[in-house]
């Protein structure tokens, strides 16, 4: 069993930035656990059913440049309620935490339901104005129209989603640290996390 780190969060966090920064800085595998839901919604919008996309999901299926569009965000959504995708997609994402080497997961259940034993649990988090002006400034950046007050009801319908539904809602892990990205920089927010991890390492 490798070294795994949890991180859950809501949309627009910042958890997927972290990640990716803590993967690197510590040489680990990383897994976007979104992008499997992601590519299945991304699936359903072309017809498909949502079952069936999960359990013909493969992995060139998660590198489609469409997958972070906000039509996806919200069918990834709606999908993730579904027991039954939820148990397709389950053994993928505990095979690859338990990978030699260490390895990063990041989502919304990782340290409740996927990765319960892991080693080191975070979850990050962030007022919903705050990550719904992070989106509305990402979306602008690609020439989206939608407006601030949009996203912000975008955000705070996909939060309730998320933390509302039956199967393995949004929530931190009993044991997991907070780190609350409201007002922190990026830089700060890796520092901080980083110094979690390395109290658990013994560096």
């Amino acid at each position: 069993m490798g070294f795994t780190i949890a991180i859950d969060g809501p949309a627009a966090a910042g958890k997927g930035t972290l990640s990716k920064a803590i993967a690197a800085h510590f040489d680990f595998a990383h897994l976007d656990t979104g992008l499997l839901y992601r590519a299945v919604g991304a699936k359903t919008l072309l017809g498909v059913q949502p079952l069936d996309a999960a359990l013909k999901l493969v992995a060139a299926d998660m590198e489609d440049t469409d997958l972070r569009t906000p039509e996806v965000a919200q069918a990834a959504s709606k999908v993730a309620i579904i027991p039954e995708v939820r148990a397709a997609l389950v053994d993928f994402q505990r095979a690859f935490g338990a990978r030699a080497g260490g390895a990063v997961l990041d989502g919304r259940d990782i340290g409740t339901v996927i990765c319960p034993e892991a080693k080191v649990k975070l979850y990050v988090t962030a007022s919903a104005q705050v990550r719904a002006e992070r989106r509305y400034l990402e979306l602008s950046a690609k020439g989206d129209v939608s407006t601030r007050e949009q996203v912000l009801a975008d955000v705070k319908a996909r939060d309730a989603r998320d933390m509302e539904r039956v199967e393995a809602p949004l929530k931190p892990a009993d044991d997991a640290v907070l780190i609350d990205t409201s007002d922190l920089s990026i830089a700060d927010a890796i520092a901080q996390a980083i110094g979690v991890i390395e109290a658990h390492t013994g560096e």
